[in-house]
């Protein structure tokens, strides 16, 4: 890997700073990427489309299940554009094939849906490791590292469905306005299956749009944060430094040696004293005397010094922890003393404390039954002002404007005794009706009428009851209130009408 030619700056970044290059490095490179992933992904789209035509979501869900062998080709791509190696479109396709033969399986698999697969494909791909050889490098990298990829697929599994249902909401606001004349929701949901089989593959196919755009960002981001961990790990940057300063050096090589030998003395007196003084050093040193003994420091005062050093800020900070905690006979430093107890005699009062505390413990338990069983009528009725109240059910109304409602006021069967009581006494045969409509609207129903509410305030109560009831109660009600404020009596057609109504919502009452 020649690190001088990458395109980038190889530093160390914090993740989400690694996967802003990442969008970069994608954005550098966007003609090629999508181009790319288009030819692959759209006529396999197409060819599972025809294939499944009356199964849409089998061929939406085959490209997404695919897209660990459609990564590898960004992959490629960006691993050698960053290297200043950039491959063209036609390269870029004849490499994919060779490239989805290792672990093909593996990632369609069992590792399909790992949460950190675009930080684990270039192990896999560009260092060519598998096995426990790529398990381990995979912890070696992951320690510590594994929350930013995890969290980059989170993310771009909310970025593609935020894109797939805007182009969606897009798609709707560009229908004209003549076609949304009659649009309803109830129209919609009326649409047979047959005819909503062309909305669901333009959708898939939208959705395949996305990932042309989205994947290929994805992948930069994972090539990015592996590349700063193995910045991180093995001093990618360092290396380059110390590589740039060995090339200044090799560059003024020549002109170092001149000066070197400019600057030697070449008379032989001046080496003559140097030998000299080189033979009083080593008189001076004996092999049993301290080393550096003629420095600054001696061998014993640099260690005292050093270590001084490492005992002040930054490398060490003392600080003090004060916390509460259980003793621990058996963890505790006991200070020496010139009198030590017999072991007999420490194991005698290990028990007798034992004894104790279990004694101890029994006395409160029985304080605290005597104490609950003294005060169980206090505790009963303080419990009880504590627990919610229960709300009171009010009883069904009897009466009701001014009508007797009640089931024992009622005859066993409404609708003959009205029509009995028609010839002589309209009034009470229509009453009777209207009696046996509320006591149903109250009893049955379970309506929250009172004695407060009107004619008007019963037909607006029954606007969640079924529509046969409802227009029922509107005929009634509106033929009491002209017989009763009105007096106006309604013709014998109109009452048969009315009583065989009733029947009909009594049977299907019943057979419900």
């Amino acid at each position: 890997m020649q690190l001088n030619r990458a395109q980038t700056v190889l530093r160390s970044r914090n993740p989400w700073e690694a996967m802003d290059l990442g969008i970069v490095l994608a954005r550098r490179h966007a003609g090629l990427l999508m181009a790319t992933w288009a030819v692959i992904t759209v006529p396999l789209f197409l060819i599972l489309t025809l294939i499944f035509w009356q199964y849409p979501s089998v061929a939406v869900l085959i490209i997404w299940w695919l897209k660990p062998a459609f990564e590898r080709l960004p992959l490629y791509i960006l691993s050698n554009a960053l290297f200043d190696n950039t491959p063209s479109f036609k390269q870029s396709l004849k490499a994919w094939p060779a490239l989805l033969k290792p672990q093909l399986l593996a990632s369609l698999t069992w590792r399909r849906l790992s949460m950190t697969r675009s930080f684990d494909l270039p192990v896999q791909q560009l260092e060519g490791i598998g096995g426990a050889e790529r398990q381990q490098r995979l912890v070696t990298l992951g320690r510590q590292y594994t929350r930013a990829p995890t969290w980059l697929t989170i993310i771009g599994l909310h970025i593609e469905m935020a894109l797939w249902l805007g182009l969606i909401a897009l798609l709707y606001l560009l229908i004209p306005a003549q076609l949304q004349t009659d649009w309803s929701w109830a129209k919609l949901l009326e649409i047979t299956q047959h005819q909503w089989l062309w909305a669901e593959h333009l959708s898939n196919f939208l959705y395949v749009l996305v990932l042309i755009v989205w994947q290929p960002i994805y992948v930069a981001c994972g090539f990015t944060l592996y590349l700063n961990r193995r910045t991180e790990l093995e001093a990618w940057d360092i290396e380059l430094v110390f590589r740039a300063l060995a090339q200044r050096l090799k560059n003024s090589a020549a002109l170092v040696v001149i000066l070197v030998l400019c600057a030697l003395p070449y008379s032989q007196p001046a080496f003559a004293e140097v030998q000299q003084a080189t033979s009083n050093h080593y008189d001076e040193l004996g092999v049993t005397e301290p080393r550096l003994l003629k420095q600054m420091l001696s061998s014993e005062q640099a260690q005292q010094s050093i270590t001084n050093l490492l005992d002040q800020p930054p490398f060490q900070n003392y600080k003090t922890v004060t916390n509460w905690r259980f003793g621990d006979v058996n963890q505790t430093q006991r200070t020496p003393s010139a009198f030590s107890t017999p072991a007999w005699l420490d194991g005698l009062l290990t028990q007798l404390s034992f004894g104790l505390q279990a004694l101890l413990w029994a006395v409160v338990l029985l304080l605290s039954a005597v104490i609950v069983w003294r005060y169980r009528q206090w505790l009963k009725t303080f419990g009880q002002q504590l627990l919610p109240r229960k709300k009171h059910q009010h009883a069904a109304p009897t009466t009701l404007l001014g009508l007797e409602i009640s089931a024992a006021s009622l005859p066993d069967d409404v609708v003959v005794t009205a029509q009995a009581l028609w010839t002589r006494d309209p009034r009470a045969a229509l009453s009777l009706l209207y009696r046996g409509l509320l006591h149903h609207l109250v009893e049955v129903q379970a309506l929250p009428l009172t004695a407060a509410h009107t004619e008007g305030d019963v037909v607006a109560l029954t606007q969640t009851s079924p529509e046969a009831l409802q227009r029922y109660t509107q005929q009634l009600t509106l033929h009491w209130q002209n017989l009763a404020w009105g007096q106006r009596l309604l013709p014998h057609s109109e009452f048969a009408n009315l009583c065989a109504q009733w029947q009909q919502l009594q049977q299907q009452e019943r057979t419900v």
